[in-house]
C-alpha cells in the first residue's frame, strides 16, 4: 500500500457509542406522527410500525435495498404528518451524542491530508444528521456524506461505498479505509467494495440485523482515538508528527 486518500466512517454505533434500544418504545414515539388518536389506535399503530421496522431491516440485510421514514409508514399502511415526528427524534436524541474522541481524531486525519467521509445506513433525512453534526462541531471536518435514505442501496452493497467515495472526491477504493461497528455491513461490505476496513467492536448487534457473512477486518480499535495509529500500522501512510 502506497497510501490513503480517505477514511470513511459509519455513524450509529461508531461515531456515537452503541446503545441497546427498546424498539417497541421507539415505535410508540414514531406512532405519534400518525396524528391524534385514542389509546387503542395508538397501540395498534405502534405495533404496525414495529412490524414494518423489522421488514425494512430485512430489505437492507437481505437485498441491500434502502428505505426512508415515508417507506416505513407506507409498509405499516399508515399515513403520517412529517411535522409530528418531533417525539420520534426526541426519543433518539440522547443516543446521538458524538463520542468525545471523534473531533480530535477527525482533525488529526485531515491534518494528514486525508478526506473524511460518512456513510450511514439510515431511514433518516440528511437534515437530521447534519443537525447532530452541527450540534457537536463536526460539520467543518466532513468532506462528504452519504445516507442510504438518499440512494437506492444500503451497505454492504458496493454501490453504497462507491457513492461515499464519490461524495469525498476519491476514485481508488484501495486507497480508502472504512471504519464501522458491523462485521457484515461494514467490514465485509467495505472489502467487497475494494476498501480496507477497521472494526469498532463494541456494538451488540441484534440477531435480526446480522447478515450472512462476517468480514475479517484489517484492523481493530478499542477507542476511536486509536484510528490514526491503526491506519499507520496497516498502510504506512500516516506518519507520527
Amino acid at each position: 500500500m502506497e497510501g490513503l486518500d480517505a477514511v470513511i466512517f459509519d455513524w450509529g454505533g461508531t461515531l456515537n457509542r452503541w446503545h441497546d434500544i427498546d424498539f417497541h418504545e421507539e415505535s410508540f414515539a414514531l406512532a405519534q406522527a400518525v396524528g391524534a388518536a385514542g389509546d387503542h389506535d395508538h397501540t395498534v399503530n405502534a405495533a404496525a410500525l414495529h412490524a414494518a421496522g423489522q421488514t425494512v431491516w430485512g430489505w437492507s440485510r437481505d437485498h441491500q435495498r434502502s428505505a426512508t421514514i415515508e417507506d416505513l409508514f407506507a409498509e405499516a399502511g399508515l399515513e403520517h404528518d412529517p411535522e409530528l415526528l418531533t417525539a420520534y427524534f426526541e426519543f433518539w436524541e440522547p443516543y446521538t451524542l458524538t463520542d468525545p474522541d471523534v473531533l480530535p481524531m477527525f482533525e488529526e486525519l485531515r491534518a494528514e491530508g486525508l478526506k473524511v467521509g460518512i456513510l450511514s445506513n439510515t431511514i433518516w433525512p440528511r437534515e437530521w444528521h447534519h443537525r447532530i453534526f452541527e450540534r457537536d462541531g463536526l460539520m467543518p471536518l466532513i468532506d462528504g456524506d452519504v445516507y442510504s435514505s438518499e440512494i437506492p442501496w444500503t451497505k454492504p452493497s458496493p454501490m453504497a461505498f462507491q457513492a461515499a467515495m464519490d461524495a469525498v472526491g476519491v476514485q481508488d477504493p484501495g486507497r480508502c479505509v472504512y471504519v464501522g461497528d458491523r462485521l457484515f455491513d461494514d467490514m465485509w461490505g467495505a472489502h467487497s467494495a475494494g476498501m480496507l476496513a477497521v472494526h469498532v467492536p463494541h456494538s451488540n448487534i441484534p440477531a435480526v440485523q446480522i447478515g450472512h457473512t462476517e468480514g475479517d477486518p484489517d484492523g481493530v480499535v478499542q477507542r476511536l482515538a486509536d484510528v490514526p495509529a491503526v491506519l499507520r500500522q496497516i498502510t504506512g501512510r500516516i506518519r507520527p508528527t
